[in-house]
């Protein structure tokens, strides 16, 4: 029986072949969107969860309350770690480690950089990583090892042994490699070249280990299981306090590894979510898409329940019952979905690597784990219930004695269900367009906002101890090439805020005001070569004087309440400032918030960061290799790098240009899709209509005049569509956009243009199938009259 059922589903498909093909065709490109979205979602989803201790996992955080805001913050002291795993009970393992830091490798005639961590001694106790050569328990043991991964040894050594092969370290100390370890995957919070222990014998650390007060690095705790975490949160609040009783604005907690990738943005102190809006919204829009390929099914299918009335009628009259008859039909849908599947699979096989390439993944089909043939068959049940189940019911509900009278007719209740499906499919895809045009709108407001200098040929390079001693000589030697205008040296790039603290003091400054700001030290002309605006006051000379001076940005004067800031006295404990300029306002942070007060300090001896301005005019292909061999000339042991600061700042919309993309991607085969479902409807339709459309031909009509007949459908549909998806659409994305600061006002425009653009596509679609009917030779359509 089963097997009779399906060689007619296979003859049933096979004499329909454009049917067949515009069903398949939707139904692969839903199912392999779907399957996109969800490799997607799995990875992140699985974020860090291959460590073995993934739930007892904790970082530890502070809320610092200032009065312009209460400021995240992940650093914390040195010794509060050993001390946290002395006092509670509740913790198994501490970890200390500092901000990934990069390192330049040296080993024989190899220089390479790397980016890595120095961390405490249980960090292979508490995280989970696949040591390939070596072992977790003696890994860090020696403050002069090394674990590398497998990647960063491969580049070094080759396919040599690189155990107990000694590494110089910018160019200042010596390292013997202990253990390999296989490269972080690609979910993973933490991504490094390689390991470091931490030297508590040398004096700087030793000094830190004494200090409560400057933080600089991550505590990470190993709970018990089954810790009492809130009595965990108040022993770390207690022993900091303890140690430091000037912290009187933070408040201590650990924040679950379980969250830190998809709830890890904090506004104001509260954890207000993260990538889980992305991961929620893409789910969606996988089950969208999907639904709107089954809906192209059940529409196409319900539109040839014509073609198929005689065949149910015969059947039932030979004794086929309604269940016989619907399995039969839903068994039509499964084999469809089924062979749509398989061509999902095989397309996503070789689409995966420039899905990787944009998503900046290594997704994989593991076909080897159970949990993709699990998810293969709800895919493949869900889409065949989904798209089979309408079409089932309705042609194995039809009386057989109207059909066989030919009494049957689809009438308005057979039609109804069919606009339905259609006015969701364009309202779904009226919503996406909306969405990709709001998106774009948003990235490029923000991106069209002042940043406060000026990024176009603006190059930062990482400075060295010997940049740091031959700076006055590369300076000179660059200004006098005729290719670079200006340059200076920071203690950070411009990009990036690397310290932040409470504000000065200063005469009449409230009791009650505690304000968090920014702070960077520059040597002479960095405005200059920032291109950042002085609104009142002078830039720093040079002069002796200077290292008592101090600049103020525009935010922070506000912030502050100053009426004439120039000559103010600004005090950090014993040491004292004057205000001798104020600047404008600088995007150094993330572009969709305010900008923090800012401190810029006078330090000549600074040089974290060399930022130089190319000249008007000058190409940085051309200037590059200049400046190239003079950094190479004065600072041998370092290959040179470099970075654009305007490419530095595009790093800041890589979410949401990525989430614009995906979406553009996925409006746009919604669309298509829906237009495939549309033109193969409009298709059935001028079939049903097609001597009438011959009698009106004869009786004079044009071919526009029968155009209108056929489109005006079509349009009322797409109208009810738009009325329904423009005010979701408008609700969706300004609760999307009030998540930032600086966003843009939804204007009606967008809505009309969206509409307008799926009216003239449904036009297009129905005209062309329209067109080929009306200019048919009448004769033709009535000779069977």
């Amino acid at each position: 029986m089963l097997k009779n059922y399906f060689k007619t589903a296979w003859r049933n498909l096979m004499r329909t072949k454009s049917f067949a093909f515009t069903n398949l065709l939707g139904l692969t490109i839903g199912i392999t969107c779907t399957i996109f979205i969800l490799l997607w979602v799995k990875d992140e989803l699985t974020y860090d969860k291959f460590h073995s201790n993934y739930n007892d996992i904790h970082v530890v955080i502070a809320n610092r309350d200032f009065n312009n805001r209460v400021f995240t913050d992940y650093n914390m002291v040195l010794p509060l770690a050993k001390a946290i795993e002395e006092e509670s009970p509740q913790v198994k393992n501490t970890v200390v480690t500092t901000q990934s830091q990069s390192m330049v490798f040296a080993y024989e005639d190899v220089k390479l950089k790397k980016s890595g961590y120095t961390v405490s001694e249980h960090f292979f106790n508490m995280f989970s990583w696949k040591f390939i050569k070596g072992n977790a328990a003696t890994a860090i043991n020696n403050p002069s090892s090394i674990v590398l991964t497998e990647s960063a040894a491969k580049t070094l050594f080759g396919n040599a042994d690189p155990v107990n092969k000694v590494i110089r370290l910018d160019n200042n100390k010596d390292v013997k490699v202990s253990a390999i370890v296989a490269d972080p995957p690609n979910n993973s919070s933490f991504q490094f070249d390689f390991i470091l222990p931490f030297n508590y014998a040398d004096e700087f650390t030793k000094q830190m280990m004494n200090n409560w007060s400057g933080s600089s690095w991550r505590v990470y705790v190993q709970a018990q299981p089954g810790a009492n975490m809130k009595q965990l949160n108040e022993t770390i609040n207690a022993i900091k306090k303890r140690h430091d009783q000037g912290d009187k604005i933070s408040t201590y907690f650990t924040f679950p590894m379980e969250r830190w990738r998809l709830y890890s943005e904090f506004k104001d102190g509260k954890n207000v979510g993260g990538m889980i809006e992305y991961v929620k919204l893409f789910t969606i829009v996988a089950i969208i898409i999907l639904l709107i390929a089954c809906v192209n099914f059940m529409n196409l299918s319900t539109a040839r329940s014509e073609k198929r009335s005689k065949e149910v009628g015969i059947r039932k009259t030979l004794g086929s019952g309604k269940m016989q008859l619907a399995l039969q039909f839903f068994l039509e849908s499964m084999l469809l979905v089924l062979s749509a599947f398989i061509l999902s699979i095989i397309l996503v096989y070789f689409l995966l690597g420039p899905f990787n390439l944009l998503v900046s993944k290594n997704l994989s089909l593991e076909i080897n784990q159970p949990y993709f043939w699990i998810g293969s068959l709800i895919i493949i049940l869900f889409t065949g219930a989904v798209a089979g189940s309408y079409p089932a019911l309705y042609l194995s509900s039809f009386n057989p004695i109207k059909v066989l009278k030919g009494l049957f007719q689809t009438g308005r209740k057979a039609v109804l269900p069919r606009h339905v499906l259609v006015v969701l499919q364009f309202a779904i895809s009226i919503l996406l367009i909306s969405a990709t045009f709001i998106i774009y709108q948003q990235i490029q407001h923000i991106k069209n906002r002042d940043m406060g200098y000026d990024a176009s040929n603006l190059i930062m390079i990482p400075g060295t101890a010997d940049i740091k001693t031959n700076y006055t000589v590369i300076k000179q030697e660059l200004l006098g090439s005729n290719l670079v205008s200006s340059v200076t040296k920071a203690s950070s790039p411009i990009t990036e805020v690397w310290w932040k603290s409470g504000a000065p003091d200063w005469n009449g400054k409230p009791a009650d005001l505690s304000i968090i700001v920014s702070g960077i030290r520059t040597d002479v002309d960095f405005t200059k070569t920032m291109g950042i605006k002085m609104l009142t006051g002078n830039d720093f000379s040079g002069m002796p004087a200077d290292s008592s001076s101090i600049l103020l940005n525009k935010a922070a004067v506000e912030a502050m309440n100053l009426k004439n800031p120039l000559g103010m006295e600004m005090r950090f404990g014993d040491e004292k400032y004057n205000v001798i300029g104020v600047t404008d306002n600088v995007i150094m942070e993330l572009p969709y918030q305010p900008v923090d007060p800012m401190l810029v300090f006078y330090n000549s001896n600074e040089a974290g960061i060399i930022s130089l301005r190319l000249k008007e005019g000058v190409l940085p292909q051309k200037a590059l290799p200049f400046i190239e061999s003079v950094f190479k000339k004065h600072n041998p042991a370092y290959p040179f790098d470099y970075q654009f600061a305007d490419a530095e700042f595009g790093k800041k919309f890589l979410t949401e240009e990525l989430i614009s993309t995906i979406t553009n991607i996925f409006a746009g085969l919604a669309i298509f899709i829906c237009c495939m479902g549309l033109g193969g409807l409009a298709a059935f339709t001028i079939e049903k209509r097609f001597r009438e459309i011959g009698i009106r031909k004869v009786l004079g009509s044009t071919v526009a005049q029968v155009l209108m007949l056929i489109s005006k459908e079509f349009m009322k549909l797409v109208l009810i569509a738009f009325v329904i998806a423009a005010p979701i659409s408008w609700w969706l994305m300004h609760n999307w956009l009030a998540q930032y600061t600086y966003h843009i006002n939804i204007g009606i425009w967008v809505f009309l243009a969206v509409g307008t653009i799926v009216l003239l596509i449904t036009l297009l679609v129905v005209s062309l199938n329209t067109i080929r009917a009306a200019n048919t030779n009448p004769v033709r359509s009535l000779r069977t009259e």
